[in-house]
């Protein structure tokens, strides 16, 4: 059975862009995994641990095999790969991979809880997010606009919008 999974991705080490488009090829090249959308990337501030570098961000929409777990474990597989160290919470990283949706599934495990528990608070994976959903892929029935309208998309800059797409609705105040 084929599964619908949208993932974020983020970088703030190194060569930023090129950590994300790498990722995006490697998950791509991946047997199980299929990317289907990629949004723009953007540059945003840092949440949580703020003294550090901004961060590019992006989701993928893709089509897997794979169970919810097993994607996980091929996301921090490539996590790894490109140099990812967790030293300290929500700190710098090369690369950055989590799983936001996974079809219309609730899931919550020790290593896993889907959707995303904070993607609704965080513009940096909402915005990108907002931009190549579908809303019926989405676990709640919402108002774009009026989600948009209500978050804080300060320091939440288009970097690099994706091949035709206009992304101004999603970041203008």
């Amino acid at each position: 059975m084929m599964n619908t999974a949208y993932i974020a991705l983020g970088s703030n080490q190194g060569d930023r862009s090129g950590y994300l488009c790498k990722a995006v090829e490697e998950i791509g090249r991946h047997e199980q995994i299929t990317v289907e959308k990629e949004s723009s990337i953007y540059e945003t501030d840092p949440v949580g641990f703020t003294e550090q570098d901004r961060f590019l961000n992006m989701v993928i929409k893709v089509k897997t095999r794979l169970a919810p777990v097993d994607l996980l474990k091929v996301l921090q597989g490539f996590e790894h790969f490109f140099g990812r160290e967790r030293v300290i919470r929500w700190g710098p990283r090369t690369l950055d991979l989590d799983i936001l949706l996974y079809n219309q599934e609730n899931i919550e495990t020790e290593e896993l809880i889907v959707p995303h528990p904070r993607m609704w608070e965080r513009a940096f994976v909402f915005i990108p997010l907002m931009e190549i959903a579908e809303s019926k892929e989405l676990p709640v029935e919402i108002n774009r606009k009026e989600l948009l309208a209500r978050q804080d998309r300060e320091g939440v800059h288009v970097w690099k919008p994706k091949s035709g797409g206009d992304v101004s609705e999603l970041t203008e105040s």
